[in-house]
């Protein structure tokens, strides 16, 4: 039962839940599935490509961190482009990520059906989908504690599995564990050289690269509902340089040492070989549990930020007023359940979906992605631009490297856009989000801004029927 639209959400988060959030929604499908995409591009040299794609995103969440700390709100970086950007662009950036999460959502759904289809090949898949979604849709309509509890060990139990591999493949490095299986730091340079594919398979494994990254920006969603936001958001956000390093740039190093990189990758997902190399008889079984819980892990974050995005909108009349519904428990009700049916969507799509279909969703979701980014960094711009000297000294949780770090970022995020187009896997993306942003657009204008431009004439007709106050001393 949901209370009226004029209840807000709670703040239940605290520090450890936000963080682990953040983790949630980067550690899934793009690093335990992905990256093999991104190693054939560029082979070891993707290593470079994941630091510097993860610099960029480092400054938009900095960027997104100074204006969260400054004004924490459900609606996030889609609430701080329709401030500083003007509606329509905080119409598309909300929208457009409502997006981002539900291609995430279909893609991790189907990857879930595949996943338990390796311990239960008999049973239908559809028959898991439907009860992954039971279950995580009743959990994101508890009270947000509850959420980020589930978030909490999820995530947790991933980062444990990635520590695990990481100090097993280091174990077969030094010690020779496994016998003379070729594990040698040298696969790094040997096969081809550190970059084999030459500067053009570095640039192009970003579009990939970047997928990987897509989620973090749910640190921005969590303020609304962060506990001390002046405290939680910092120290997540100062968090993403060691993840980077450690979940993403160690583990891929220790893995292309293990076994050169041409052979990563060729069946299934590439953290197997950790496993064959330690010689653990259910190598497989072991990946597969790691990855259902990375599965399960990001589809409850991208349950939780889309939800919390539609609410902001329908609070600033850019989505319809019944996404404001909210619980008892302070649980945007009617925003999880579209969630909950998109994710319905994916049971179906697991039917028709063929073996290529990753790299479509993933730059798809790509582009949705860094749309996205472009607008949190152009957001603080706008912001910053509109601070006199001493607001800006004033602020408590700056963007580092102003203006220039911005400036550099914005340059790289729109080249990542371009880079869409040089791959026939990746070109639909641009196909479907110039189409996305034209359909959106014509939404807005025909039925949006009507509702906007009537809620304004009516708020200033209130305001004008407001008698003057009367001064002390003046006769009536």
């Amino acid at each position: 039962m949901t209370t009226d639209t004029s209840s807000s959400l709670q703040r239940g988060l605290k520090s450890r839940h936000i963080r682990f959030i953040a983790l949630g929604s980067a550690i899934g499908t793009g690093l335990f599935y992905g990256s093999s995409e991104s190693i054939k591009a560029a082979g070891p040299g993707v290593l470079l490509a994941y630091l510097i794609g993860g610099a960029a995103v480092f400054l938009v969440l900095r960027s997104l961190g100074e204006m969260a700390v400054s004004s924490p709100c459900a609606g996030s970086f889609g609430e701080y482009a329709t401030k500083y950007l003007g509606r329509l662009p905080g119409f598309l950036t909300g929208w457009t990520y409502a997006l981002e999460m539900i291609v995430v959502c279909l893609a991790d759904i189907t990857a879930l059906g595949l996943y338990m289809g390796f311990w239960f090949p008999d049973v239908p898949r559809w028959i898991w989908l439907l009860a992954a979604v039971a279950v995580i849709g009743v959990m994101n309509l508890f009270s947000v504690k509850v959420f980020g509890e589930l978030e909490f060990w999820l995530s947790f139990a991933k980062v444990v599995a990635i520590v695990a591999m990481i100090l097993g493949g280091l174990a077969i490095l030094v010690f020779g564990i496994g016998g003379d299986n070729g594990a040698s730091i040298s696969n790094l340079w040997s096969h081809g050289g550190f970059l084999p594919n030459g500067v053009q398979g570095l640039v192009l494994s970003f579009a990939v690269v970047m997928f990987a990254f897509g989620g973090t920006e749910i640190i921005g969603v969590t303020a609304g509902e962060a506990q001390d936001p002046e405290k939680t958001i910092p120290k997540a956000v100062n968090s993403i340089p060691v993840r980077i390093i450690l979940f993403y740039v160690l583990t891929l190093a220790v893995l292309m040492s293990l076994d050169p990189w041409k052979h990563i990758g060729a069946e299934g997902s590439p953290f197997v070989e950790i496993f064959a190399g330690l010689g653990v008889t259910a190598a497989a079984g072991v990946l597969n549990l790691v990855v259902i819980i990375a599965a399960l892990s990001a589809i409850n974050s991208d349950i939780f930020a889309a939800g919390r995005i539609m609410y902001g909108m329908a609070e600033r009349g850019q989505a319809p007023k019944v996404m404001r519904k909210v619980s008892a428990n302070g649980v945007p009700t009617m925003t999880v359940g579209i969630m909950i049916g998109s994710l319905l969507l994916g049971v179906v799509l697991n039917y028709l979906m063929p073996e290529r279909i990753f790299l479509v969703i993933a730059s798809i979701a790509t582009f949705a992605t860094v749309w996205v980014w472009l607008m949190i960094l152009l957001s603080q711009v706008a912001a910053r631009r509109r601070m006199t000297p001493q607001e800006v000294a004033e602020l408590k949780y700056p963007a580092p490297f102003w203006p220039y770090g911005q400036i550099i970022t914005i340059v790289f995020m729109a080249g990542v856009v371009v880079l869409l187009g040089f791959s026939e896997d990746s070109r639909i993306a641009l196909i479907v989000g110039g189409v996305w942003l034209a359909l959106m657009t014509t939404v807005f204008y025909l039925f949006v801004r009507p509702g906007l431009r009537k809620a304004d004439a009516a708020a200033a007709s209130v305001e004008a029927e407001v008698p003057e106050p009367v001064e002390a001393g003046a006769r009536s």
